[in-house]
């Protein structure tokens, strides 16, 4: 079945918000196919991914076991490690990473070739991405009502109609629906937390920047009907003001994103202190630097990638087997204070990290002729389980490796959901590094809930003028 009429030329869309769908997808699947996907028995998840293990052993198959909470978690504290017990397998190291170079990434490899002491604890893996059931329910359904769309905005957006609350295209004929599963993934609904945001200097000098954020991803949240939900319309939710340090204290960022970008753009709101304003920040979106990130990172890496996907054209390169982020319940610890987690090296201390092998889904991001972004080119590393972004080699526009993006992914077992708890990107050319983690002064809250009404420009105002 060939799933893409692409009606460019002929301009057959529709015109919607005043931008015209120049093509879509046509729904369902094969029977074969759906032969194949099921939440038991079956060769694949409802995610897409292989059920079974690899022929070694070393990935097991998955299992519908959700993580059981530790005995001793509370709720609104962060998260205690389930998988405590697990002992480090092996290392890879600067002198025998040549020995698993079929299971890393070149910025991992790259990592190991500019930093002799640095290493990777490769523990036992565990598909620990295990979702409500109404999620794999979902994705069920959206193999017969998923439509790839292909607006004709900008450089060409990439999107979706018909789908909700859990990945678009379960399989993947092509890199953009590829693409598109993990702007569908399930996410967190709603959060409450404090944030940090450290930029570290080549000789490992440091300024924590402590940012409150609170967002409402709406996608998978099982409180909006399916038919009150426009995913090209609708999204997320986001709030950011910056608390610390005192002489950048103030600042407040406003987005409402929708999970598509086919019928409207990102809407952001910007207030200064300086100028006690509230402006229309259309700037906050591509290759815009990141907040706080002193030029580290651009604003789209956040959470692996965020915002409109027009710059760049996507293949999908396949399903491999790599050692990836997963389950750093260290890192996400009270204790894992900046203060324990940066080394004097301005790296990060990797006993804080924990890579298992996973089969991730590899999707190459390549710029578009006639566009701009300081990235020619991205590869990223998708876990199969969750189509949350593991890993990202960025390469600069002329086609060398630049940077290296890690995710750090825990499954919070309380909610349900997979989210960040750290990102980490180190600079090649400036030897630098930028981390992205939790403030540990209080654990994130997903019992928070506040009115539309607190995501608009006249909140940002009065955040501001306090």
């Amino acid at each position: 079945m060939k799933r893409v009429v692409n009606v460019l030329g002929g301009y057959l869309g529709v015109l919607v918000a005043g931008l015209f769908i120049a093509g879509s997808a046509l729904a369902g699947v094969s029977a074969e196919d759906r032969a194949r996907i099921g939440l038991e028995g079956t060769e694949l998840t409802p995610s897409g991914a292989i059920r079974a293990g690899n022929a070694e052993g070393t990935i097991p198959a998955f299992k519908y076991e959700p993580i059981v909470p530790p005995a001793d978690f509370s709720a609104g504290e962060y998260h205690t490690d389930p998988f405590r017990d697990d002992k480090v397998l092996f290392k890879i190291t600067a002198q025998n990473f040549q020995d698993y170079a079929d299971k890393l990434s070149v910025g991992q490899q790259n990592m190991f070739k500019n930093y002799p002491d640095y290493y990777m604890n490769i523990y036992p893996t565990r598909r620990s991405a295990v979702f409500k059931p109404y999620i794999y329910e979902a994705a069920l359904k959206n193999l017969d009502r998923a439509e790839l769309v292909h607006a004709d905005v900008n450089m060409g957006i990439v999107g979706f109609k018909g789908a909700r609350k859990a990945w678009a295209f379960p399989i993947p004929k092509n890199g953009d629906e590829a693409w598109m599963n993990q702007a569908s993934r399930p996410v967190n609904t709603w959060m409450d937390s404090v944030e940090t945001t450290i930029a570290v200097t080549s000789s490992g000098d440091y300024t924590v920047n402590k940012l409150s954020v609170q967002q409402h991803w709406m996608w998978s949240d099982p409180e909006i009907p399916d038919e009150e939900f426009n995913p090209a319309q609708q999204g997320m939710h986001y709030n950011q003001v910056l608390v610390a340090p005192p002489k950048v204290a103030g600042q407040v960022v406003m987005a409402r994103d929708p999970v598509v970008f086919t019928e409207v753009f990102r809407r952001a709101w910007a207030y200064s202190p300086g100028q006690r304003r509230v402006k229309r920040a259309p700037q906050i979106v591509y290759d815009n630097p990141l907040t706080a990130s002193d030029g580290l990172a651009t604003t789209d890496q956040g959470w692996g990638f965020n915002g409109p996907n027009d710059r760049f054209s996507y293949k999908l390169l396949g399903r491999k087997e790599v050692y990836v982020p997963y389950n750093p319940y260290k890192i996400h610890a009270k204790e894992a204070t900046p203060e324990a987690v940066i080394n004097d090296k301005g790296r990060i201390n990797q006993e804080f990290l924990r890579y298992e092998l996973h089969r991730v889904w590899v999707v190459e991001a390549t710029l578009k002729e006639g566009t701009n972004h300081d990235y020619g080119k991205r590869v990223y590393y998708l876990d199969e389980d969750s189509w949350w972004i593991t890993l990202v080699d960025g390469y600069d526009r002329r086609g060398d490796i630049w940077r290296h993006w890690e995710d750090h992914h825990v499954f919070y077992y309380d909610t349900g959901f997979m989210n960040r708890t750290a990102e980490i990107q180190y600079d090649f050319n400036a030897h630098r590094m930028l981390y992205l983690g939790f403030d540990k002064s209080r654990g994130p809250d997903f019992t928070w809930r506040a009115k539309d009404s607190y995501f608009t420009p006249a909140a940002v105002r009065r955040r501001g003028i306090r």
